[in-house]
């Protein structure tokens, strides 16, 4: 991540927002103090180390920079890589260790060349805060796939211009980020539907829209969690059939709502064999390791899938005598860039397209952590800054 030069008082750009984010200041902790080019009070809830569980945790952020904004968290999506992150199920991590990277909150601060956003505007963090912005990759608005590998994700990457030395994500009362990285909420979509998107929403979006289904187009979602509920409210909005695989049962009613034509109850691989061979497309949520050849059997020969969801270790298992026989094309998709991101969130907020959240407070993180694994999560938690 680029240093950023810091600046006085005097740099900042005054609105007439202010007076409404005034109401955002009075908060018994303090967002930054009278010296502007000073570090940024934080707090928030970290990992200490993969087997415990977070707790309460005082910090700083790096002072705002001449294109950074500051936002006043307000909610925070609980998203299942934090889990597998904190617990280092994809690599030793550096403690302590903030995760959250479904961020909404209001802009308190604006750097002087910052002109994307003002005093007082909504605004989210997703997966990422940096880049090189120079690329090939960067410059046409794949920044998740920077050219020189200098994409620095939300928590947990190394920062020089992080007092403790590595980003810290979104379960916390703040944030000082790039505004290149931060994305506009419209008006017509409120902060805690809007956090998830941040995360859930543009992992499915992103490679159903790369998918061009058709409407009437046959789309298989597995895995019906915090990314697979989007993902079939985005691809029916779409005009896709939407098939849904799920393992859990008790999901089968609220699947239908979100608008999918048929649920499958996985309780065994032979039930996916009625539809072999007959989607056009099909999106793997699925975030532990299974055998990805049998699902990639539902797709039409020469057809796609691609898998999200991100197993520990990343590793998946196959069968090669299925995958030479079903003629599938599989591939992997990450997130999406900057104007992707800004995309879906448009388009949710124009549609009244929203995640089915739980608002908990930040004593119960580590119990949703919990509810998360066992899938009994429905189907997205946000926390509510308010309480760290």
């Amino acid at each position: 991540m680029k240093e950023n030069k810091h600046y006085s008082r005097g740099n900042f750009i005054q609105t007439s927002a202010v007076a409404g984010a005034a109401l955002v200041l009075a908060d018994p902790l303090q967002l930054f103090s009278n010296d502007m080019s000073a570090n940024i009070k934080a707090k928030g809830y970290a990992g200490m180390g993969e087997q415990g569980k977070l707790v309460p945790w005082n910090f700083e952020r790096r002072a705002v920079g001449d294109n950074d904004i500051l936002i006043a968290i307000k909610f925070s999506g609980i998203c299942h890589s934090d889990i597998h992150t904190v617990r280092g199920h994809w690599g030793k991590q550096q403690y302590p260790l903030v995760p959250g990277h479904e961020i909404a909150g209001i802009v308190m601060a604006v750097g002087k060349n910052v002109t994307k956003f003002k005093i007082g505007d909504k605004a989210g963090v997703g997966c990422m805060v940096d880049s090189c912005m120079e690329c090939e990759s960067c410059k046409h608005g794949e920044e998740h796939y920077c050219d020189r590998h200098e994409t620095a994700f939300t928590y947990g990457f190394p920062d020089k211009t992080s007092p403790s030395g590595i980003t810290q994500g979104g379960y916390a009362n703040n944030l000082v980020v790039r505004d290149h990285f931060a994305i506009r909420i419209p008006d017509n979509i409120d902060l805690q539907h809007a956090a998830p998107l941040l995360c859930s929403g543009i992992t499915t979006y992103s490679p159903l829209i790369k998918a061009n289904f058709k409407r009437g187009d046959k789309v298989g979602i597995a895995g019906i969690g915090g990314l697979g509920h989007i993902a079939v409210k985005l691809a029916a909005s779409k005009g896709a059939d939407v098939y849904a695989f799920t393992t859990s049962p008790s999901k089968v009613d609220d699947i239908k709502k979100f608008g999918a034509k048929e649920v499958i109850v996985v309780d065994s691989l032979d039930k996916l064999k009625p539809y072999y061979g007959k989607l056009d497309f099909l999106l793997s949520t699925i975030p532990y390791a299974y055998d990805i050849s049998f699902y990639a059997n539902v797709v039409k020969p020469y057809g796609t899938m691609t898998q999200v969801g991100m197993p520990i270790g990343g590793h998946i298992t196959s069968d090669y005598f299925q995958m030479m026989g079903n003629r599938v094309n599989i591939n992997a998709s990450m997130i999406g860039g900057i104007p992707e991101t800004q995309e879906v969130m448009n388009y949710c907020a124009d549609n009244n397209l929203l995640p089915e959240i739980q608002i908990i407070h930040a004593t119960e993180i580590n119990d949703a952590w919990e509810k998360v694994v066992n899938k009994a999560a429905r189907y997205r938690y946000v926390i509510d800054a308010a309480t760290f």
